[in-house]
């Protein structure tokens, strides 16, 4: 048995309506990060200097050695970037999401203040603004604890929100595992928070982006001017807006840096962008611990048994009477590379009729022969499955008229005298007068064609039935 431990669906084409206060569109959110002076130095107890997000065309560490230009560009997002979006923002009342690196907060007392007096949310960021990947998970863990106690020290009280950006595989139940964030950003898959079960754990998640940010002002493909900037935030509001007046309200994160679009020229799209979206009603612009407040009040998490996770013997049970006296398909199915995908019906139902359709003929001809006649001897006599039952009567199939029931039994024994299997069929894609029309089209067929029909209706009953019980 393998398992597929990412998540492909996530809320697959029924997302929830996010319901997000006053009945708004779309909700739009600022993060700002503050790094400056947590970033790779010497200083700080590195081996380098810092290489990642500055406007130094291709920088690169420099091992041993302190890089002046990189710090006075970190420098610059601390003394001039920060202040003048802190004007813009307090300006406009906006509320702003800070991730701050604890190192940096300790080194920035001036600048937490007014983050504090403008009542913004101050989220943990990690201890420094460096690589988690190759932590040994004893060190991760460690410098979680600490970017909390610190943090805690410094701002007054502990982050609710965390955002490690560069993590590892394990950083995020790390993080969990703590029990005391409302909310983990370390992901950039939805445009709407989601839970997140780690162990006993229930972590909501807030995604992240990486596009919708001021960082690509310094990657490539990126920004150049503030205007660049400015369209792809318009298009991304204009599209998420639409999908929020037409009842599906999503979230829109964008991605700040002080040494980035704290610049003159680089602000200026980030000025334009809150001019445009001025001009819309419907539009909540929350801090992150807002929206996690507001999504754990709305949709609290609710656990369920799934697939994936359910022994042989329990998926067996559950799921061995889906194709009609035919366990052995989903005794096969459990062994599948089953993942989070298949917790739903359409997963579940692709892994049973993988192995319907890779089984043998006689296996899948012993499935056709399972199935009971239409309104024959053993619906009579009550013996069909729960299933059967219900999906007949669905049809009206146990409410036949004696000259009607004479019609469906002399065509059943006609069909199986020709093609050796009953006829098999969807009813509840049909009603009685169409089924009994398929009935008189499909029983001059050639036996391989109806073979192959009768193999499809199977699997579109097992579909049905899968949708009774799963998402």
């Amino acid at each position: 048995m393998t398992r597929y431990p990412r998540d492909m669906r996530g809320y697959g084409p029924n997302a929830p309506d996010a319901q997000w206060p006053g009945g708004a569109k779309v909700a739009v959110q600022f993060v700002l990060n503050y790094e400056e002076g947590g970033e790779n130095c010497l200083l700080h107890g590195d081996q380098a200097s810092e290489a990642f997000l500055s406007d130094i065309p291709g920088a690169a560490q420099w091992q041993g050695q302190r890089h002046w230009n990189m710090e006075s560009i970190y420098e610059y997002g601390a003394r001039a970037g920060f202040w003048r979006l802190h004007r813009l923002f307090t300006g406009r009342d906006i509320p702003v999401t800070i991730y701050g690196v604890a190192q940096a907060l300790a080194r920035n007392p001036e600048q937490v203040a007014a983050m504090k007096s403008a009542g913004w949310e101050i989220a943990s960021h990690g201890l420094k603004w460096v690589e988690h990947k190759d932590m040994p998970e004893d060190e991760e863990r460690a410098a979680i604890a600490e970017a909390i106690r610190l943090h805690t020290e410094v701002v007054g009280e502990a982050p609710r929100g965390w955002y490690t950006g560069r993590c590892s595989a394990n950083t995020v139940r790390l993080v969990a595992e703590t029990g005391q964030f409302a909310y983990v950003s370390d992901t950039y898959d939805d445009d709407l928070p989601y839970w997140l079960e780690l162990g006993d754990q229930n972590q909501l998640i807030i995604p992240y982006t990486l596009e919708a940010n001021d960082m690509r002002f310094a990657t490539a493909p990126g920004w150049i001017t503030g205007e660049d900037f400015f369209q792809y935030l318009k298009d991304s509001f204009d599209t998420l807006y639409a999908e929020g007046a037409a009842g599906a309200p999503r979230m829109m994160s964008i991605g700040l840096h002080c040494r980035l679009i704290g610049r003159p020229g680089k602000i200026a799209g980030l000025i334009r962008f809150l001019d445009y979206i001025a001009g819309f009603d419907g539009v909540w612009t929350p801090t992150r611990l807002d929206v996690a407040d507001h999504w754990t009040a709305t949709h609290p998490h609710q656990r369920i048994e799934r697939p994936s996770e359910m022994s042989r013997d329990r998926f067996v049970e559950v799921y061995g009477g889906i194709f009609e006296h035919s366990p052995w398909i989903a005794e096969r199915a459990h062994g599948l590379e089953l993942g989070k995908a298949h917790d739903c019906a359409a997963g579940v139902h692709n892994a049973l009729c993988r192995m319907f359709r890779t089984a043998s003929y006689d296996e899948r001809h012993g499935v056709l022969t399972a199935h009971p006649d239409l309104a024959g001897k053993l619906a009579a006599a009550g013996r069909l499955t729960a299933e059967s039952t219900s999906e007949q009567a669905s049809a009206g199939l146990d409410m036949l008229t004696d000259e009607e029931r004479e019609a469906f039994t002399a065509l059943n024994d006609a069909y199986v005298a020709k093609h050796g299997f009953p006829f098999i069929i969807a009813v509840r894609d049909h009603d009685k007068a169409s089924i009994m029309a398929n009935f008189k089209r499909r029983i001059d067929n050639a036996t391989e064609v109806e073979f192959d029909e009768a193999c499809k209706q199977v699997e579109r009953i097992a579909e049905f039935r899968l949708m009774d019980l799963l998402p």
